[in-house]
């Protein structure tokens, strides 16, 4: 007899990002259930799973996940891909039906409620997963062991502009206390990305922060870091696509390259997992308390040489 197919289910089935993990769980042979989401614009899913069950109620799909545990055939994942602010109780509801939770970033918006996620683990003995992919990317593995015997402090530029139309403001995307800000919606996998590639943060200045950009400097462990994020795509640089991202690494005036494939390494997290390697809570701390960090801060432009793209707006 066959083993049994890992079986999932997926909340905010309608998200931009849900199709990446519609096409991980297929890639590691498991089984979509059921998705739930209050919209219903998710043609997408045929490419995928025509037969699962949708649900635009979450108190449907509850009572769906509660009868399939009823019958002893319970959902092994649920993944996660609701709004931000909503991940901190899709994730408790995940460990109490029984699940694991595959949730994408942020794992939740403020540092301080990691550690109920962390009790309740213990309580249900279920685990919660992160999907911070970029530390799954081959260019930053690459640079993670080219410095890890380094000991000098580089000098680093971070750039990330992504454009977004009038509708990002409107949406929730928009709402710092649904969002967490551009830091946390733009930015959060590129201050893990710091963090892991060059330590602790001691230092975290906030330049320049308003509805369209985010910008500052941080000094960690072994790294001096100026750093831009916005969504305006007046701030392109010139001879850049209008329409698509601009991402920019520079260490010690030496360009890093790590756009292709960006988008494409879910399935990579879903395999970590699978095998029991996944990334969570504990690793999810340090971009969160970074972010948290930024949010809270009132602007302050006397430390740090500000990034160059922000020079215009201070």
């Amino acid at each position: 007899m066959s083993a049994r197919k890992k079986t999932f289910a997926l909340i905010g089935a309608a998200g931009y990002v849900a199709p990446r993990h519609m096409k991980a769980i297929k890639d590691v042979g498991g089984d979509l259930l059921a998705a739930m989401d209050p919209n219903d614009a998710i043609g997408f899913m045929d490419r995928y799973y025509p037969d699962a069950r949708f649900f635009k109620e979450f108190e449907r799909f509850e009572r769906f996940i509660d009868q399939c545990n009823r019958r002893g055939e319970p959902v092994n994942y649920m993944g996660i891909v609701s709004p931000d602010y909503l991940h901190d109780s899709h994730i408790r509801y995940a460990l109490r039906a029984g699940a694991d939770a595959i949730c994408e970033k942020p794992l939740v918006l403020n540092p301080w409620n990691l550690d109920g996620l962390q009790e309740l683990e213990r309580e249900t003995g279920r685990r919660v997963y992160v999907v911070l992919q970029l530390r799954l990317h081959p260019d930053i593995i690459k640079l993670r062991d080219e410095l890890a015997s380094s000991k000098k402090v580089h000098d680093v530029d971070l750039t990330y502009i992504t454009p977004r139309g009038r509708w990002f403001q409107i949406s929730w995307k928009g709402d710092e206390g649904k969002s967490g800000g551009l830091a946390t919606t733009i930015g959060i996998h590129f201050f893990d990305m710091l963090h892991l590639l060059f330590g602790k943060v001691s230092l975290n200045i906030v330049h320049v922060r308003d509805r369209q950009r985010v910008a500052g400097y941080m000094e960690l462990e072994r790294a001096r870091v100026r750093w831009y994020l916005s969504i305006d795509r007046n701030d392109l640089p010139e001879g850049s696509a209008p329409d698509q991202p601009y991402r920019s690494i520079r260490l010690d005036s030496r360009a890093i390259e790590f756009s292709d494939g960006f988008t494409e390494l879910h399935s990579d997290v879903y395999r970590d997992v699978m095998e029991g390697k996944g990334l969570g809570v504990e690793e999810a701390r340090s971009s969160i308390q970074i972010v948290s960090e930024i949010r809270e801060h009132a602007l302050q432009v006397n430390m740090g040489e500000p990034h160059p793209f922000a020079r215009k707006y201070l």
